[in-house]
């Protein structure tokens, strides 16, 4: 599979997809919601234009969230190397050439938009991030023109009978980094570039901008959007403190609730000034105080800590405690081994991107290895191979066993600062009261 036929059906890169995304879905994060699947028709030729904040990692969420075999378009630099542009044409990326990879080199994107015209016949779809370049900030930057041009000129080189239609797409992490975090994907309500074609015939600037303000709303209705760059963490915190328990929600995903909460405050600050900065200013205090007395939201929403839950969740640790170091065989080869080299990378947007890519090649090495060793080890037959299966399980509950572990001990560090009768944590109790109260009265 090459540049030439990219379009066309790989069963090799559809198997990679499947293993790949069973990793991704299951493994790498402990949930990813998917919403506006039915936005989707396979029938039409389709464009995507997912937010761009995680690196790789938003590419993967628009790849492991819907069938198909979409191309993607990206960076031309990282093909330099014919070896490594290989493999990126095996796995469905074309490169774009930009200025600064060289005035001459631009000729080079004729050839990829003859290309990109044969895959939106193909039915297969384009992927775009129209943001160019990525950055860990939720908010929506000012998009690049490409994504545009790329929908009217492959439409007015087919006589505008392809039709071509730009899902916005939003992409939500609940962390950027972590694993066993919560991805959630929402697919908007397709754009039909063809609204805008008289337009475009008569003047080409002023229909790119038309469709990139619109593509721009609708991409921001369907994800975290915080316009306020001098209130950015403390609203970004706020989150976190008012919605992080709903992080699993499928039926009213933490996102809308997020966007709901966003869209209260932006109004409080135009109505109520005042109250809207006693809010920011609240949540950059408690989220300060709470990390000084190492403890978290969901341990000040609880009023109390019962001493007997306390001892016998203790209890079921110690109980559990060698099922929770089986389980570490596991975490250890997929889940730590990849963060030795994650120091090495000063951009902590690819962190993940680098987390998910080292555990899913560590994968294709020791999970053989560990089904080969489960079967020489262990008789009969099916011991091994339960042995085998209960890698990945028990791997999963010494994850589970650490968020416990961390939970109780945090239980009994609250009991203990309360009956030390701690100003300091007096006062976070205080603030984070006054601050649910505040957002309550929204």
């Amino acid at each position: 599979m090459g540049k030439d036929n990219i379009e066309k059906y790989s069963a090799g890169y559809a198997l990679l997809k499947n293993v790949a995304g069973f990793w991704h879905n299951n493994v790498f994060y402990r949930k990813v919601i998917v919403l506006g699947r039915e936005n989707i028709d396979p029938d039409h030729h389709l464009i995507f234009a997912p937010n761009h904040q995680n690196a790789l990692m938003d590419a993967l969420a628009v790849l492991f969230t819907h069938k198909g075999q979409q191309i993607f378009l990206a960076r031309a630099d990282i093909f330099k190397r014919k070896p490594i542009a290989s493999i990126l044409y095996f796995l469905k990326i074309l490169p774009v050439y930009r200025i600064r990879d060289g005035f001459s080199s631009l000729k080079g994107n004729d050839e990829i938009f003859q290309k990109t015209i044969d895959v939106l016949k193909n039915k297969n779809g384009v992927v775009i991030l129209p943001e160019g370049d990525h950055a860990g900030y939720r908010r929506l930057r000012q998009l690049k023109k490409g994504i545009c041009r790329v929908a009217f000129q492959s439409d007015e080189a087919t006589g505008f009978n392809l039709k071509i239609k730009i899902i916005p797409v939003g992409i939500e992490f609940s962390n950027y980094s972590r694993f066993r975090q919560v991805l959630t994907v929402v697919y908007g309500k397709p754009i039909e570039v063809s609204e805008y074609f008289d337009h475009y015939k008569e003047s080409p600037e002023r229909a790119l901008n038309e469709l990139r303000f619109r593509l721009s709303n609708e991409m921001k209705d369907n994800m975290i959007h915080i316009e306020s760059e001098d209130d950015y963490e403390a609203i970004d915190e706020l989150r976190s403190m008012i919605n992080g328990r709903f992080s699993d929600d499928i039926k009213f995903p933490k996102l809308f609730r997020d966007r709901v909460l966003i869209s209260k405050l932006n109004l409080l600050k135009s109505t109520d000034p005042t109250v809207y900065q006693r809010i920011c200013s609240l949540s950059l205090q408690v989220k300060k105080k709470a990390k000084e007395l190492n403890t978290n939201y969901r341990l000040l929403e609880k009023k109390k800590h019962p001493l007997g839950w306390l001892i016998a969740g203790l209890l079921g640790l110690i109980v559990t405690f060698p099922l929770f170091v089986y389980g570490n065989i596991f975490n250890l080869t997929f889940l730590e081994l990849p963060n030795l080299q994650i120091r090495k990378i000063k951009d902590p947007q690819f962190h993940s991107s680098i987390r998910y890519g080292l555990s899913l090649l560590l994968a294709f090495v020791f999970l053989p290895l560990y089904f080969v060793l489960s079967l020489l080890i262990f008789s009969p037959w099916w011991m091994g191979w339960l042995i085998f299966l209960s890698l990945p399980l028990s791997g999963l509950f010494a994850w589970n066993y650490y968020l416990q572990f961390r939970r109780i001990t945090g239980g009994f560090r609250i009991r203990r600062l309360i009956r030390q009768k701690d100003n300091d944590f007096d006062q976070l109790r205080k603030d984070h009261s006054e601050l649910i109260t505040l957002v309550a009265g929204l």
